[in-house]
């Protein structure tokens, strides 16, 4: 399934399921720079909704998991292929994670087709090694390039990746 803007309803949300995904999920989240605007919002979410909405490394006090900058750099930094390294050394050293989820910061703006089919290629990779782990694509933020720009394509191609192959798309 796809989350974008148009997921903003938390009361459609039962809280048997946000009750179930602090207890079955456990989250490492690689990122830089402009990632921490999730789990920055995720924070304000704390301070805005209460506590059910709480998340720390380690998911104490009945709080979500989540490893926040658990790998270093972010999907495209220093390049296109090193997250992929980070991951599958942070998963051999952390086998209670079951959900990665990494970003982007500018890097789809300037990203080739071909990168972006590198990226597509390692997270297929990750998932036939790590059948237990459930990883979360994402596209790129938004530069203003508009529906003609090449981030607009590059996170058309990831979109129609996800959509064809049944992926989880931060988007």
């Amino acid at each position: 399934g796809t989350i974008d803007h148009t997921c903003i309803n938390l009361s459609s949300i039962p809280s048997q399921w946000i009750t179930q995904a602090k207890a079955d999920l456990h989250i490492a989240y690689g990122h830089t720079s402009h990632g921490s605007q999730i789990t920055d919002g995720m924070s304000g979410l704390v301070d805005f909704k209460g506590s059910e909405y709480a998340w720390n490394n380690g998911g104490t006090d009945g709080a979500l998991d989540l490893h926040d900058y658990a790998m270093p750099g972010d999907l495209g930094n220093p390049d296109f292929t090193q997250w992929e390294v980070e991951t599958r050394s942070y998963l051999a050293a952390n086998e209670d994670v079951n959900v990665i989820i990494w970003s982007w910061c500018g890097q789809v703006s300037g990203a080739t087709e071909a990168n972006i089919n590198t990226y597509l290629d390692l997270m297929s990779g990750l998932e036939e090694d790590f059948r237990n782990v459930t990883f979360v694509y994402m596209t790129g933020h938004l530069d203003g390039t508009g529906l003609t720009g090449n981030l607009h394509l590059r996170n058309e191609q990831i979109r129609n990746y996800c959509k064809n192959h049944k992926k989880y798309l931060f988007d």
